[in-house]
């Protein structure tokens, strides 16, 4: 039987010690580290104070995939917390900004995007996350939610979410180090961040539901990316449940 695309990729990706990737790195061909939009309104984020009021034992106790939304807005500073934990700055040393969660060479590959359906505050539309400046970029305007259901493969939780966090990966900024493994990297840095924001949500008493399934160059349109050179990877459905979480 002819293996399929996973299992040629596992194959291939694998690290051999008789057959370690060789040649030194293109320094002047390293990609950028953060994406922005110049053009864009930007729309600052308040201060990240704290992020709910549970322990992370409490959180992680607490942690479920919730896929039904009341039609109660999230304020912005739930957004902002949730944006910044699952890919925020945390801290600067030796001329690096590292973040909230870890990344290989401390690259990271993966932007996040939201489409806002009800955020307090804020107008429904898309949206990037500036990382660089904790801001949101403004993209396009309009109620995207009923478009992010069925490039979703129909799932409803995206028409009620207060809010969709959607994770793309521009591929070129893990693979300009590590090649093909890179790509390896790149899905699991989008676990790290999802984790990141699950905790959270539960701990600001929001529900929060994480899906790969998806029809990718859909949600790459709504977004505005190319679908190549960075594509959409996995995103997060978030509002509140009217449940005691």
């Amino acid at each position: 039987m002819k293996d399929g695309i996973g299992e040629r990729f596992q194959r291939e990706t694998k690290y051999n010690r008789m057959r370690m990737p060789r040649g030194s790195l293109d320094l002047d061909g390293k990609p950028p580290t953060y994406k922005d939009y110049p053009h864009a309104r930007k729309i600052a984020l308040p201060a990240i104070d704290r992020c709910g009021d549970l322990s992370l034992y409490e959180a992680l106790l607490r942690r479920k995939s919730l896929r039904r939304f009341l039609d109660t807005p999230i304020s912005l500073e739930n957004l902002s917390s949730l944006l910044w934990t699952s890919s925020g700055i945390q801290r600067k040393e030796m001329g690096f900004a590292f973040r909230t969660v870890p990344s290989a060479g401390a690259l990271y590959p993966v932007e996040s995007y939201v489409i806002a359906a009800r955020t307090a505050g804020l107008e429904q539309g898309v949206y990037h996350y500036q990382v660089k400046t904790h801001q949101l970029e403004e993209l396009k305007l309009g109620d995207f939610s009923e478009a992010m259901a069925r490039a979703a493969l129909g799932q409803a939780m995206c028409a009620h979410a207060a809010a969709v966090i959607v994770f793309t990966a521009v591929f070129q900024r893990t693979v300009w180090r590590y090649r093909q493994r890179g790509y390896r990297y790149v899905y699991i840095e989008a676990g790290h961040m999802a984790q990141n924001l699950s905790l959270a949500s539960i701990s600001m008493g929001l529900g929060c539901c994480h899906a790969g399934a998806l029809f990718d160059n859909e949600v790459n349109e709504i977004l505005g990316v190319d679908g190549i050179r960075e594509s959409v990877l996995y995103l997060s459905a978030v509002g509140h449940t009217g449940m005691c979480v």
